[in-house]
C-alpha cells in the first residue's frame, strides 16, 4: 500500500471519529430544546458534554490539517468550492463554544435563555450541512480539468446531499439521545429514551434510503459490507435502547455512524473528490497527494502524536463518566448564578 493510499485510510479514520464524538455532543444540544422541559434539564444536557465537547472538536482540526499537508489539491477544491457552507459551519462552532462559555456568566433568564437557543441552532446547523458537504463529496461536483470547482451553491443542494443532510442529523440526534439516556438519571432518562426510539425510527428510514442510493450510484463488494453493518447496528441500537440497555444502544449507535462513514469513503476510493463534467477531472489519491518525503513525516508525527491524544481523550471521559440528574444541580446553579 502506497502512502497516499495510507493517508486517505488515517483521514477516514479521522472523520469518523470526529461523526462519532461530535455526533452525540451535537444531539445533545439539539436535544436542549426538544427533550429539556426547565432550566435544571438544560443544565442537565449542557453538563453532560461540557467536559468533552472541546476535545471532540480536535478530531475536526486533525481531520483539516491532514487533509492540507497530505492532499493539498483536495483540500484547495473543497474549501474553495464549499466556501460558504463551510464558512457557516465555521461560524456555528465559534458561536457554540462562545455560548457553552458565556450561558452561566449572568443569571438573567434573558441572558441564558438566548444562548440555549444559539447551542441549539449551532448544533442542528452543523449536524445537517456535515452530510450535505459529505453527500456532495461521495457524489461528485463540477470539477474542470484544472480540478476547479465550476458549480454553484445551488448545485450543492442536490437531492442527495440533502437526504444526507437528513441523515446526519438524525443519526446524530438519535446518538446524542441515547448518550443523554447513558448519562443522565431520573425522569429525564426515561424520556431521552423514548425520543430516541422515534428519532432511532426517522433515522433508519432516511439512512437506509441514503445508503442504498449510495450503494447503487458508487458502491462495490466493501461498501456493501459497510452498509449490512450498518443497518444491524441501527436496528440493534434501537432493540437496546428499548431493552434500557443504554451502554449497548450508544456503542451500537457509535457503531451505525462508523459503518456510514466507511461505506462513503469505501464507494470513493481511489477518488477524494469526484467530477461529475468528466471522470478524467477527477481529484484523486494520486494527483491529489502531497510528495512522498511529506507523507514520509506525517506518516511518523502521527505515530508518535495519535496514542497520547487518545489516551489523553480516553482518560477524559473515564473521569467523567458517572450519570448526572437535576438532583445535582444546585439551586444557585439551576438560577443561573454558577457555571
Amino acid at each position: 500500500m502506497e502512502l497516499h493510499d495510507v493517508w486517505f485510510v488515517l483521514i477516514a479514520v479521522l472523520w469518523t471519529g470526529y461523526f462519532f464524538l461530535e455526533g452525540f455532543d451535537f444531539g445533545v444540544g439539539i436535544l436542549t430544546k426538544l427533550l429539556a422541559r426547565n432550566r435544571p434539564e438544560r443544565r442537565v444536557l449542557i453538563n453532560t458534554i461540557g467536559p468533552v465537547w472541546d476535545g471532540n472538536e480536535v478530531w475536526l482540526l486533525t481531520a483539516g490539517g491532514a487533509t492540507f499537508a497530505a492532499f493539498p489539491e483536495w483540500y484547495a477544491t473543497l474549501f474553495s468550492g464549499f466556501y460558504l457552507p463551510l464558512l457557516l459551519i465555521l461560524v456555528c462552532l465559534i458561536v457554540r463554544g462562545v455560548a457553552f462559555e458565556y450561558r452561566a456568566k449572568r443569571p438573567e433568564e434573558n441572558w441564558q435563555r438566548t444562548w440555549e437557543t444559539a447551542i441549539f441552532w449551532t448544533s442542528l446547523l452543523p449536524a445537517f450541512l456535515w452530510g450535505v458537504a459529505f453527500g456532495n463529496i461521495a457524489r461528485g461536483v463540477k470539477l474542470d480539468r484544472n480540478f476547479e470547482y465550476v458549480g454553484n451553491l445551488w448545485d450543492l443542494l442536490n437531492p442527495y446531499a440533502l437526504l444526507g443532510g437528513l441523515v446526519t442529523l438524525t443519526l446524530f440526534t438519535f446518538h446524542g439521545a441515547v448518550f443523554t439516556a447513558l448519562k443522565t438519571v431520573g425522569e429525564i432518562r426515561v424520556r431521552a429514551r423514548k425520543l430516541a426510539r422515534w428519532v432511532g425510527l426517522i433515522a433508519a428510514v432516511v439512512a437506509l434510503a441514503f445508503l442504498l442510493w449510495t450503494q447503487a450510484d458508487s458502491g462495490d463488494g466493501k461498501s456493501l459490507v459497510a452498509l449490512v453493518v450498518a443497518v444491524v447496528a441501527l436496528a440493534a441500537a434501537l432493540v437496546a435502547n428499548q431493552a434500557g440497555r443504554e451502554g449497548w444502544s450508544f456503542a451500537l449507535s457509535g457503531v451505525t455512524i462508523v459503518a456510514a462513514v466507511a461505506m462513503l469513503f469505501l464507494s470513493l476510493f481511489p477518488n477524494v473528490m469526484p467530477s461529475t463534467l468528466n471522470a478524467d477531472w477527477s481529484l484523486t489519491v494520486t494527483n491529489a497527494s502531497s510528495s512522498p518525503y511529506t507523507l514520509k513525516i506525517m506518516t511518523w508525527c502521527a505515530a508518535i502524536a495519535t496514542p497520547l491524544v487518545l489516551l489523553y481523550q480516553g482518560w477524559t471521559y473515564w473521569v467523567f463518566r458517572k450519570r448526572i440528574g437535576t438532583q445535582h444541580i444546585a439551586p444557585d446553579a439551576a438560577a443561573g448564578t454558577a457555571h
